[in-house]
This record gives C-alpha cells, structure tokens and sequence, in this order.
C-alpha cells in the first residue's frame, strides 16, 4: 500500500470530478489541433472522422489538446490503401525534450499486396531502441481497426482490437528507467519516409498514386489530463474527490489492469505468428550485450 500510495503521490497533485465524456468517444474538433499540412489534415462529420493526407509537397499531423499522465488510448485507424511504399504512418505518445518519453506506433507502407509492417518503440528519458515489429492478421487498409496504448504504473501494453501484442513492464527495480513523470501528448502524422520505412529504403515512394490518405476515429481516452496549473484530474472511473491511493482512486480498471494469464497466452501467440522483429533477439545490434530488459 506504501508504494502504492508513493506512485499517486507523484502522479496526482489534485484529484478533481472529471465528467464521464472524457471516457467516451471523442470528438476531434475538441480534442485535437491539427498541427501542419497547410490543409491536408482535415477533421469532417461534425468531428467523428479526421483525414491526413500525403502528397509529394507535404505529409500532415495533428496533436491532442490535452496532455496525459497514464491512461488507456484508443483510435480506429484505416491505413492508406494500395501502394503504400515509402509512407509511414505514426500514431504515438511523446513528451518533449532530448530526455523526452515516448510509446510508439509507425505503421510502414508496402507495395500493393504486400503486408504493412507494425513498428513499436518505447523511450524511456531520451533512451530508445526497444523496438518490436509486427505483421498484421487482418488487412488494415479494407477498414477501420483499434489500436490501444495501456499506460499505467506497472505496464506499457500495446493492443490491437484489444489483442495485446506487446507489454514492456515497469522494471524500475531493477534500475531500467519506466515513462512515469512527463506528461504526454497524443500525435500523429502521415509522411515519407522512404529512405528506410520499405524493405530499408530499397523500395521508394510512387508519387502517381498520390495523394495518400488515412482516416481516424472513434478515439477515446480513458486518462489522467494534466489541468492547468499542473493538477491533474482522471477519468470518473478513478473516483469523485478521492484521496491518493483511496480505494475510490483505486478503483479505475484500467490503472491498476495487467495481461492475466489467459491474455499472456494470447500475447505470445500473437508474437510466435506475427512478430518479425525483436530488439532483444538481436545481439548483433547491441555488440555489449542485450539491454538489461531483455534477460527479465
């Protein structure tokens, strides 16, 4: 319970209500600035569906309002179609600085018929390189499909309609840094990339398929949204008023969620079937040895 009460001691400085629609599906026009792209990033439906676009003149991007510290994220993303090559997707989490955090999603364009590649990355103060790959089961261009970040204090789970492909835990134990004191903002963008994203930079971009397009929707953030003046108010599954470390405040689901077993099981299948890489498969990279990580 002490170490418990310690993490909400540095998390929350305030707890305050926090209306039940921050959980619900979002609206964009509310919830995000779209950032660059002189135009190509458009929010329409009356704020249920955004676009970015791609052309050979500019990608585009946009950022949430608001910034989190912990919190379940999810989007329903469509992928752009056909010839993708050389295009890169990304949709992540990220503070600022040069010891910033960041939890990552890229998705890498391919050549009509040929599989995306899921790209995921996790940095800790500035410290990357702990990226995993992933090919998809389904094709994410044909329709829109969830992709979740988990962020609370034990755990960083990567989730793909709510299939966990990933879960980097919280190893501060064992003196390897976990993303708990930034704020992090919500970002995406569409952009080229094809000096590496596609077979390493072997296959480039095919400008006359432009302009390139993806689609978002439904987001929801189930979160704690650091206010103004640094307080930081939590989604009404945390509680009303409630203390630090309060069973009230223990309550979110999502704070306190881990894989248990059977979602373990489903985890590792998903990486024995679909997971193409793995930085802690790779001594040839880390010629030191593996990241500490790695052996736990």
């Amino acid at each position: 319970m002490a170490k418990f009460m310690a993490v909400w001691g540095v998390v929350m400085v305030a707890v305050v209500v926090w209306s039940a629609a921050m959980a619900a599906a979002g609206n964009f026009n509310e919830e995000f600035d779209i950032t660059w792209g002189e135009g190509r990033g458009k929010i329409l439906e009356k704020g249920q569906l955004l676009t970015l676009t791609l052309d050979r003149t500019s990608g585009s991007g946009f950022q949430s309002k608001h910034e989190y510290l912990y919190g379940k994220i999810d989007m329903q993303l469509r992928l752009v179609p056909g010839n993708s090559a050389g295009t890169v997707t990304a949709y992540y989490l990220s503070s600022q600085g040069a010891a910033h955090d960041e939890i990552d999603f890229e998705f890498l364009g391919n050549v009509t018929g040929e599989p995306y590649t899921l790209h995921t990355n996790v940095f800790t103060q500035g410290q990357g390189n702990r990226e995993m790959q992933f090919r998809l089961w389904f094709d994410p261009t044909k329709d829109f499909h969830t992709y979740s970040i988990l962020w609370n204090p034990k755990h960083i789970i990567f989730m793909v309609d709510d299939m966990p492909i990933r879960d980097f835990r919280n190893l501060e134990g064992k003196g390897i840094a976990f993303p708990k004191n930034q704020p992090m903002r919500l970002y995406s963008s569409l952009w080229n990339a094809d000096d590496w994203a596609t077979q390493g930079g072997r296959v480039k971009t095919d400008w006359s398929h432009a302009p390139f397009s993806a689609s978002y929707r439904a987001f929801r953030a189930d979160a704690c949204v650091v206010a103004a003046g640094g307080r930081t108010r939590c989604g009404a599954s945390v509680g009303t008023d409630a203390a630090p470390g309060s069973g009230a405040a223990a309550a979110a689901a999502w704070y306190n969620q881990e894989l248990d077993l059977t979602r373990q099981q489903r985890m590792r299948w998903v990486q024995s079937k679909y997971m193409i890489y793995n930085y802690c498969t790779d001594p040839k990279r880390f010629p030191q040895g593996l990241p500490a990580e790695c052996s736990m």
